[in-house]
């Protein structure tokens, strides 16, 4: 077991030294004596992690030539794909309501009471704390819904959430401004949840989610309206420079 952890960590190692360019794509690693005192292991070590990083398209073994690292690579399972708020927003609203269907069967007395007190902390002035209870708000329910695939669907989406600079600013500026209105969305798809009616739920879900994408699509359009009305101050200025000095 120690020797397959071991092989297991050096082929981690040699593809992070990948991804950082220490091996770039299409160029040969080096020989199995030089990577052996490299990583301080056997030759045997280094070609189980070879063998390990050619399974998953990391590198190529060409016998009689040599190990080269490929050059299209296998996409990181942790990196996020370049999205919209908007498409984000779509899918979530999409996603989640049929979660919040799901756990309306099945949903414990407990976990609706979490979403009670979860609702509560949301009001907190602490913007950690509210976003952090509207997090575990959405995560309770997926939870609740009692599929797996489910609940690491709607994680993955919180991460864009927070982790795609765009998307987070998108979301950022809208929650700022209708603390009151999601507050009432909340209350309704928690009373939906308690009521455990499935339609009810994926209603008030989707609505949350419809009325969010309309309060981003007005604050672009408010958004781009500020900077047309700045390029317009900025050339009515040089207009005003340029008369003067005529």
């Amino acid at each position: 077991m120690a020797e397959q952890r071991l092989f297991h960590s050096v082929a981690e190692q040699i593809s992070d030294l990948i991804e950082e360019g220490v091996f770039p794509p299409g160029t040969r690693l080096p020989g199995e004596r030089e990577l052996a005192e490299r990583f301080e292991v056997s030759r045997v070590t280094i070609r189980e992690a070879e063998i390990a990083l050619q399974a998953i398209g990391r590198i190529e073994i060409k016998t009689g030539s040599g190990v080269y690292v490929c050059e299209e690579q296998p996409k990181n399972p942790d990196h996020l794909p370049d999205v919209s708020a908007f498409e984000l927003t779509e899918a979530r609203s999409l996603i989640e309501a049929e979660a919040a269907a799901l756990a309306a069967k099945v949903i414990s007395d407990e976990n609706l009471q979490e979403l009670d007190d979860l609702i509560v902390a949301m009001a907190s002035k602490d913007e950690e704390v509210s976003l952090a209870a509207d997090r575990e708000f959405h995560a309770t329910i997926a939870k609740a819904s009692g599929n797996g695939a489910m609940v690491h669907t709607i994680e993955t989406l919180w991460r864009m959430r927070e982790e795609l600079p765009e998307v987070k600013h998108s979301y950022d500026a809208v929650c700022e401004e209708d603390t009151k209105i999601r507050a009432k969305e909340h209350m309704d798809i928690l009373d939906a949840l308690k009521a455990r009616n499935p339609e009810a739920a994926r209603r008030a879900m989707r609505e949350h989610f419809l009325r969010l994408i309309g309060s981003m699509l007005d604050a672009t359009e408010q958004e781009a309206l500020r900077e047309v009305q700045q390029r317009a101050s900025e050339s009515r200025e040089r207009f005003l420079q340029t008369a003067r000095m005529g």
